[in-house]
């Protein structure tokens, strides 16, 4: 029977993909039509949909009664997107990947803040609806001021006159939105009903291995719903733009933190033991500490680095094993 959860939790990742990407596609084609300005596609569509594996599995298993899934899985893939992803296109980039450490410095100053707040409020045991309230409020001051950035830096390169926009009658509108509206919606609905699978796989795998929910959620569940982040940082790095799988990564990790803990803990407060508290947010800090600084040495991120971060993947991985099994 085990053969049978491994098939459903793998075939649920797959159409969990696939789903995201319908959603990507419908929501980029609702935000072209309605004529939403590309810097907003870009910085809070775009980031949230690629997020949408981690977001779905942990809602769904918050809801479901399991937060120690919901929260590993958060927690988890912000460790293997640093650990793994990052340090895999640090490895295989043609060459070192250059940073902007100015940027670096302050996206990473905010990053490390709120993994330090997430730690401090979750010392109790529980990440309560209002904590959860207080990371969606903080991802939305975020998003406000980082799209005010963007549409100044735009103004200012902008010389010159302005674009004339075409108008669409009501009609025309309709036709055009029948398309995105559908990969929109089937997205979503893909995305629910796959989450739903991979909790229900997860779940009886922990459970036939006899292994908690947090072991599950902080490897398994992670691994899977950060194979987006993964393939992302690979192919950028292998095409030279390295800076895009910088980029991908640290949006994941602010994401993960605010937006999928957030809205999990406002779905259902989430509670998990202590221990699985000072193990998991303590090393997720320290890897994301690792990661920054080792970007702002020399303001590149080498192949000697990406192995560090690898390795110290691999000893997160052994002592997830030992402390959980």
């Amino acid at each position: 029977m085990i053969w049978l959860y491994f098939f459903v939790l793998f075939l649920s990742f797959a159409v969990l993909f696939k789903c995201a990407d319908f959603f990507v596609e419908g929501a980029s084609g609702i935000a072209n039509v309605l004529k939403i300005p590309k810097v907003v596609i870009g910085i809070v569509l775009v980031s949230l949909a690629t997020t949408a594996p981690e977001f779905g599995v942990s809602v769904i298993s918050s809801i479901l009664g399991d937060p120690e899934i919901a929260l590993g899985n958060a927690v988890g893939s912000v460790i293997f997107d640093d650990g793994v992803a990052l340090a895999l296109a640090a490895i295989l980039a043609p060459a070192a990947i250059m940073v902007d450490c100015k940027l670096i410095r302050v996206v990473g100053l905010f990053l490390l803040s709120i993994d330090l707040l997430a730690y401090f409020l979750a010392r109790n045991g529980v990440i309560g609806r209002l904590e959860g309230s207080l990371f969606v409020l903080i991802l939305g001051l975020y998003f406000f001021f980082l799209l005010r950035f963007e549409r100044e830096k735009h103004r200012r390169r902008k010389k010159h006159g302005f674009l004339e926009e075409k108008k669409h009658h009501l009609e025309s509108h309709r036709e055009l939105l029948k398309k995105p509206v559908m990969l929109f919606s089937a997205g979503l609905v893909g995305i629910f009903v796959s989450s739903l699978a991979v909790h229900w796989s997860a779940t009886h795998i922990s459970d036939h291995f006899n292994l908690s929910d947090t072991i599950i959620g902080l490897t398994l569940v992670a691994l899977g719903t950060s194979l987006p982040e993964i393939s992302t940082c690979i192919t950028a790095a292998l095409k030279g733009e390295g800076e895009i799988a910088v980029g991908d990564i640290i949006g994941a990790d602010v994401l993960n933190i605010l937006w999928i803990i957030g809205v999990s803990a406002i779905a259902n407060p989430i509670r998990v033991q202590l221990r699985t508290i000072d193990f998991a947010f303590p090393f997720m800090i320290l890897i994301v500490l690792v990661m920054l600084v080792s970007m702002l040495i020399r303001c590149r991120l080498t192949k000697i680095k990406g192995v560090i971060l690898l390795l110290i993947y691999g000893f997160y991985l052994f002592l997830t094993v030992k402390f959980f099994m």
